[in-house]
């Protein structure tokens, strides 16, 4: 089965950092062209970076190497989170590249405060009307392209919100999980000043893991996917948000 060899690769990737195209073969009992197409859905995925003969596993991505993947599907999950947002008040976004699609529309705001620690997603909020957009200020982290470190830390907590929307890097029945400890402490204080926390992931971030836990489930109220709420895949998560 294909997720099954999927779920072998990312398992080897993350234990020795790289894998070839020939040990993978031969380790599976199937051909290196589709050892070659298995690696190519994890590199979709951002799970993976193919090089000659194989992959090798990949820490934070930059905000540019993020946009672009499972594209589609984070456009049908932007698409879900426009019910959450308001009119008026204050919400807060993180740096992701699946909210910042949401970020990009936000035609219903008329007197809309938007929090984030990411520039890209500041820089999409700019001239929208009805929309106030406030940056956290911070350091820059240039493996990931999000506002990080104590300044950001402190400016996040110090604003309450109606909602705060997140992704993540990984998520399993433990919690969100990011790929750096900077990003998981922007987001604790970012969800500490919020009434309710919507995350927002597509389903190839479903049941992994990355470096650091993020958000645990008592934080989180609502996940959000491309996927239909009834999909057996999200089963493991029914009991601990609201599905949409």
């Amino acid at each position: 089965m294909t997720e099954d060899r999927l779920a072998w690769l990312s398992a080897e990737l993350a234990g020795t950092g790289t894998v070839s195209l020939r040990d993978a073969a031969t380790a599976l009992g199937v051909s290196e062209m589709t050892i070659r197409r298995d690696l190519a859905e994890l590199e979709e995925r951002g799970a993976a970076r193919r090089v000659r003969g194989g992959a090798r596993a990949i820490g934070p991505q930059t905000f540019a190497q993020r946009r672009d993947r499972m594209a589609r599907a984070k456009s049908r999950v932007a698409a879900k989170l426009g019910q959450f947002v308001p009119a008026t008040g204050a919400i807060a976004f993180d740096a992701s590249s699946t909210v910042m699609r949401l970020a990009a529309d936000l035609s219903t705001a008329r007197d809309l405060v938007v929090l984030t620690n990411g520039p890209d997603t500041f820089a999409a909020l700019q001239g929208q009307p009805g929309v106030i957009p406030m940056l956290t200020g911070g350091q820059l982290d240039p493996r990931t392209g999000s506002l990080v470190g104590p300044l950001a830390s402190r400016a996040a907590g110090q604003m309450t919100v109606r909602r705060f929307f997140a992704s993540a890097a990984a998520i399993d029945p433990s919690g969100a999980h990011e790929e750096t400890l900077e990003e998981a402490e922007v987001k604790l204080a970012l969800a500490r000043g919020a009434d309710e926390v919507v995350l927002a992931v597509d389903s190839s971030k479903l049941d992994s893991r990355a470096f650091a836990v993020g958000l645990d489930w008592e934080r989180i109220d609502v996940l959000v996917t491309e996927l239909d709420p009834d999909d057996d895949k999200l089963r493991p998560y029914r009991h601990l948000a609201a599905l949409h």
